[in-house]
């Protein structure tokens, strides 16, 4: 089973990936795991991917195709992957529908966690981290026992510039701007499952569930 998992940042697709993967067998696949791993382990890709990341540049799409597809190629891939960050764009989803048609594979589902904007601003915005046991929190969903304290360490708890509403919103833009149309294209490929991400995590996975059977 292939999956593509598809949705705005905070979404939740990340926490999802991991519970399908855990369920079905089929490892998680996140680029930001797969360019760790190759640079780690010293590989030509990764060396590569490394001399762009060093000078603060992106990876390029051919490169970070070559990653996925290599990985795609390991033994605990053999039944199928949850691919979780990649494709972001139009032409990185025609290069990978072109690159799996090689090998006469094709993804299974897309599965899109629909979450609108001013929700995903809310979740992001109230994540409180400590930057010294890394512990998170959220301010209405998940608040500390103190306010801005950390439960486990007691170091006080800061919003990450990610999360800032500002930034968050940038990333919001830029993701209606280079990711939505993914959702179009997978629509016309068949292939397209969308779930209501507003929902409790545990009642998402369900409705996942329900569609992977």
């Amino acid at each position: 089973m292939k999956i593509i998992m598809l949705g705005a940042p905070g979404a939740g697709k990340g926490t999802q990936a991991k519970s399908i993967a855990k369920k079905y067998g089929i490892p998680h696949i996140s680029t930001g795991d797969i360019f760790r791993a190759n640079i780690k382990n010293g590989t030509e890709l990764g060396k590569k991917a490394k001399a762009f990341m060093d000078q603060g540049m992106l990876v390029p799409d051919e490169l970070t195709l070559d990653l996925v597809m290599d990985r795609f190629a390991q033994d605990d891939c053999k039944s199928g992957y949850v691919l979780d960050g990649f494709p972001r764009t139009i032409p990185q989803a025609e290069a990978l529908t072109a690159a799996l048609a090689q090998n006469q594979e094709t993804v299974d589902y897309a599965i899109d966690i629909a979450v609108p904007d001013e929700a995903i601003v809310e979740r992001m915005s109230g994540r409180r981290a400590c930057l010294t046991c890394g512990a998170t929190y959220h301010v209405v969903y998940n608040p500390p026992k103190k306010a801005d304290v950390c439960d486990i360490c007691g170091a006080a708890l800061v919003q990450r510039d990610d999360d800032k509403p500002e930034t968050v919103q940038k990333r919001l833009t830029v993701y209606h701007e280079q990711t939505q149309p993914l959702i179009e294209y997978y629509e016309k490929q068949g292939i397209l499952k969308q779930v209501d991400g507003t929902k409790d995590m545990s009642e998402v996975f369900e409705e996942i569930i329900g569609i992977l059977g």
